[in-house]
């Protein structure tokens, strides 16, 4: 009787700290992982960095475009410092362990970011379908004020539906279950681990992720299809090229985030995999960042221009 009331106590215990199992199952492969996400995380810094620098020191990209790039180039630095230096900690000294408040901070800050770069994406759509389909308005449409307003509503936008989340899912009960399959506190494996029906949970997550993530991926696809029929009319095929190039690697990087994001956070949860989450999460929080760069430099003439000239005044 003793030992079934003991039994008891332990099923009903709260849980006080987790443990990010991320790829501890794969203990032969510790040293490249280490070496390999060390890698990735400077890149990213430095890469995102350059186009900041870049596109500060340069006059001829002190335009809107750039501005928002800027923007853009700032958030990837933050959104992958939420996930990575943990990761590379993990890895480096084994400790797996992370505390309720310190998984939720993390799930909380990576949450707003995620918010953040679907907004922004969604703003840097709407800046080249007013380029390219209303040319002779684009000055005034996107002037300075316009352009921060925009900025700042993509920072503070996700703010109060992810702190709402964040608490809503860390007032749930975890009992006894601590080992989160993630290599970060990421929403759906959090979830796996509640005690008692989270379907409750399961539905506010979809319905956030349709309002901060379906519904800007719609604003960009409707800009995208109104871009293209615009550029479809243009009379020469070197002014469809010019206008294409100003915004094929935008919708790169769209396809790139939503896709890997949209398949983690609207699948149900029965038929997630640990494993699947892990690799799909890979492409949104680590090697979109790391790419993003790279596509926005090489594919950018205005970009590599301004490179040039920062290389020859370096060198004169």
């Amino acid at each position: 009787m003793k030992h079934a009331h003991i039994k008891a106590e332990e099923n009903t215990s709260t849980v006080t700290q987790f443990l990010l199992l991320g790829f501890s199952d794969l203990p032969n492969l510790q040293g490249f992982l280490f070496g390999m996400f060390s890698i990735m995380y400077v890149t990213i810094i430095i890469g995102n960095s350059f186009i900041i620098v870049i596109t500060r020191i340069d006059p001829t990209l002190h335009k809107p475009m750039y501005f928002f790039l800027t923007n853009f180039s700032f958030l990837e630095i933050f959104y992958v410092s939420v996930t990575l230096p943990r990761i590379l900690y993990s890895i480096w000294t084994q400790d797996r362990s992370i505390s309720l408040l310190a998984c939720a901070t993390q799930m909380c800050f990576f949450l707003i970011l995620a918010t953040t770069d679907s907004i922004l994406l969604a703003v840097m759509s709407y800046d080249r379908y007013v380029a390219i389909c209303n040319p002779l308005h684009y000055p005034l449409v996107m002037n300075q004020t316009k352009c921060t307003q925009l900025a700042v509503g993509s920072w503070l936008g996700g703010l109060p539906f992810q702190l709402g989340q964040t608490c809503q899912i860390f007032s749930l009960h975890f009992c006894n279950a601590n080992r989160i399959d993630h290599f970060f506190c990421d929403i759906p494996p959090v979830l796996k681990l509640a005690c008692g029906d989270t379907s409750l949970n399961e539905l506010f997550v979809f319905l956030v992720t349709v309002l901060l993530a379906a519904i800007p991926f719609l604003l960009i696809l409707t800009s995208y299809s109104k871009i293209i029929a615009t550029i479809l009319r243009l009379p020469t095929a070197q002014g469809r090229a010019k206008a294409f190039s100003t915004c094929s690697s935008h919708l790169v990087v769209v396809l790139l985030f939503y896709v890997s994001a949209s398949i983690t956070y609207l699948m149900p949860k029965s038929i997630h995999s640990a494993v699947s989450d892990k690799l799909l999460s890979l492409f949104y929080t680590i090697v979109t960042p790391m790419f993003n760069p790279m596509i926005y430099s090489l594919r950018n003439k205005d970009v590599i221009a301004a490179l040039r000239r920062l290389l020859i005044r370096t060198v004169q």
